[in-house]
């Protein structure tokens, strides 16, 4: 049976989450926010991760809620570092020179 998890949310994390879902700082804090909220309500992972709001893997909603239970709201954000790395950067002198 899949693991179910339990969100405490304080009334200003609630408050800060639910402004993401309607107006968020970043386009994919929006999906993020409305997952911790279903998942605080007391709904299961995979059931939150086919929600049409959501759409996402399960095991990456799970990941969501356990960074935003160890780190809290700062662990829904982007860490500097992660992505895609660029290709090519003119400042590396990849190019050659002729």
């Amino acid at each position: 049976m899949p693991k179910r998890y339990v969100i405490d949310l304080s009334d200003a994390s609630r408050a800060k989450l639910e402004s993401w879902v309607k107006n968020p700082p970043k386009a994919h804090l929006r999906k993020k926010a409305w997952a911790i909220l279903l998942v605080a309500e007391g709904q299961p992972v995979y059931a939150v991760a086919v929600d049409y709001r959501v759409r996402a893997h399960r095991t990456t909603v799970s990941e969501w809620v356990q960074r935003y239970q160890s780190e809290g709201i700062a662990g829904l954000k982007t860490k500097a570092g992660q992505g895609r790395k660029p290709a090519f950067s003119p400042s590396r002198g990849d190019r050659s020179q002729s």
